[in-house]
């Protein structure tokens, strides 16, 4: 080991962009060695290295809202162990929330690196397994009164214990989970992504020198301090709010009214939900940490949506949330449809900061993460199955241009949909139609929203069950500036060539051979006033089939020519008049 110190910018900058290449090397690691396809194909995982006091120092791509957990999740260990030891060769294991934020399903291991006798920083991986127990196939859904319903709850305890295998821990995994086997290869793929970051992380160290890779650490965390607040400063300075309604009701029977206020000063960037709904009986809450991870997402997006995340470049940020509200639940409240709650605080900040910032916002978006569960016992080889996915929407206009179509929500932002071919492939099921949802439409603007989509499934098994929790269905996406508001999301049960169901929110609901499943998901919200939508691309709309003749004449004053298919200028012309545009 060269043990001389080497504070040159040359060798910061290589081992800086080496800890993100082992970021990088763990999650790819991990996607390649996994059994389930939420994992491999949807990536609902993520990765990180922080140092040796829980700070991110380099992170992967994959879920966005663990860009928030990670360190509360490793400093969560490091208070829990703070009277034990933690020593070479130990693997923690934890899904409690109220720690690592997010809901049972997504497991945090952790493991410490040394550097002989001294921890110099750890590697943690957060995935979503597909099922931890609880009530119905998949473990999360509606109808859950207490987190006790929702799955098997792992407190912090040793996986690992000096290399050595917690045999007893993981028989109570197996004994807890409906897929066992599928829950111990994901496992054992995040524990393949931590082991390559010990060995790199060791060799990285050898290489360099300790000195300096705690002098790139810190170097790291200050370069993202500094850019913060250099960015910070090049936004208006103000107090700025934002209300919005759950789809959800109250005992009064009115909608739930949520709000956030936002302060932006030259050096501080301040969230405050107080004063938000008390936790709710029912599984759309979210724990603090997950809180923080949706505010900062949008605070990265409006710093800077480039740079690679660190600690560092969060540290003007302030999220207040009473405890025991639904943006800071305490147990035993249930959290399984967290990303749900967690996506409206996040839409909140959003919303509010819009008007100064309408370069880096879009309007409303289809907000719901749409993820559903489609589970049983498979009769072609009397094995379980589960299908769990996120599902894409459509975004809001921008300020100079149309939405975003078929992409998925800012919850899940890395993640893919799920590939038809693997789809077919592992479960009994058949797409059978994939395409935009023009039907239901979008937020007309002078920018117009994006569409979502509509997939349907055709039951190939006996007896299925679905489980779904879907949000901004009745609450639609919010326009801007004159900008219609989007469309909204749920699923329709079809049955014999006819709809017998029309939902957002149903627990292990009975499906039968030959049943369709079919996932709607809503258009985004508008930008502008429609009138004032360039009639070109009005005429483009309609060619491709997005909106009919009598819209581009109601919604935009644009009069085309179904036979020429061309736009009508005099007859334009005149209409537009008398709405003096």
């Amino acid at each position: 080991m060269n043990s001389e110190l080497k504070s040159d910018p040359f060798t910061i900058t290589i081992i800086k962009n080496a800890l993100k290449s082992i970021s990088e090397e763990m999650f790819s690691t991990t996607a390649r060695s996994a059994q389930s396809p939420i994992i491999y194909d949807v990536l609902d995982f993520s990765t990180c290295i922080t140092d040796s006091q829980g700070n991110v120092i380099s992170q992967a791509t994959g879920i966005p809202l663990f860009i928030g957990v990670f360190d509360y999740t490793v400093k969560g260990i490091i208070d829990h162990y703070k009277n034990e030891n933690i020593e070479p060769g130990d693997i923690i294991i934890t899904n409690d929330p109220y720690i690592s934020g997010t809901h049972l399903n997504d497991v945090a291991l952790i493991a410490p690196i040394f550097y002989k006798d001294t921890i110099v920083a750890y590697a943690a991986s957060k995935g979503h397994w597909l099922d931890i127990g609880g009530m119905s196939f998949g473990s999360w859904g509606p109808g859950r009164s207490e987190i006790f319903q929702e799955g098997l709850f792992i407190p912090p305890c040793k996986l690992y214990k000096a290399n050595k295998l917690n045999l007893d821990v993981v028989k109570i995994l197996k004994s807890n989970s409906r897929l066992p086997n599928i829950l111990i290869g994901d496992m054992e793929a995040q524990i393949a992504g931590l082991r390559i970051a010990n060995t790199r992380i060791l060799r990285l160290i050898d290489k360099y020198g300790l000195a300096s890779f705690f002098t790139s650490i810190e170097k790291i965390l200050n370069d993202g301090k500094y850019i913060a607040n250099r960015r910070l400063n090049e936004i208006p300075n103000g107090l700025y709010e934002a209300v919005d309604y759950l789809d959800e009701e109250d005992e009064n029977g009115h909608k739930i009214k949520i709000h956030a206020q936002i302060k932006i000063t030259e050096n501080e960037f301040i969230v405050d939900f107080t004063n938000n709904p008390n936790q709710l009986p029912f599984s759309m809450n979210t724990t603090y940490p997950a809180t923080v991870a949706a505010v900062r997402v949008v605070y990265m997006s409006i710093i800077d949506p480039h740079i690679v995340f660190n600690q560092g470049i969060v540290s003007p940020l302030k999220v207040i949330a009473p405890r025991g509200t639904i943006f800071n639940a305490i147990k035993p409240a249930p959290v399984s449809v967290y990303w749900e709650s967690l996506t409206y605080a996040a839409d909140l900040v959003w919303k509010a900061v819009a008007p100064v910032v309408k370069e880096k916002i879009t309007a409303g978006h289809f907000l719901s993460v749409v993820a559903e569960i489609i589970a049983g016992i498979n009769n072609k080889n009397n094995e379980p199955f589960a299908l769990v996915e996120p599902n894409p929407g459509g975004w809001g206009a921008g300020i100079d241009k149309d939405g975003e179509s078929a992409l998925v929500s800012f919850a899940d932002g890395e993640t893919y949909a799920s590939s038809v071919e693997i789809l077919e492939r592992r479960y009994p099921i058949m797409v059978e139609r994939y395409c935009l949802n023009i039907e239901d439409g979008v937020g007309h603007g002078k920018y117009r929203g994006g569409f979502g989509i509509i997939k349907d499934y055709r039951i190939l098994n006996d007896v299925t069950e679905l489980t779904t929790d879907i949000n901004r269905s009745i609450v639609p996406p919010w326009g801007i500036e004159g900008g219609e508001n989007g469309t909204g999301n749920y699923i329709v049960i079809i049955r014999n060539g006819k709809e017998i169901l029309r939902t957002r929110k149903i627990s292990s609901f009975k499906l039968l051979r030959n049943d369709i499943v079919s996932i709607r998901t809503g258009g985004g919200g508008g930008w502008g006033n429609p009138f004032l939508r360039d009639p070109k691309m009005v005429l483009e709309d309609v060619k491709n089939g997005f909106i009919d003749i009598k819209t581009a004449k109601e919604k935009y004053l644009v009069i085309i020519n179904p036979t020429m298919m061309e736009i009508d200028w005099k007859e334009t012309d005149m209409l537009r008049n008398k709405f003096q545009l």
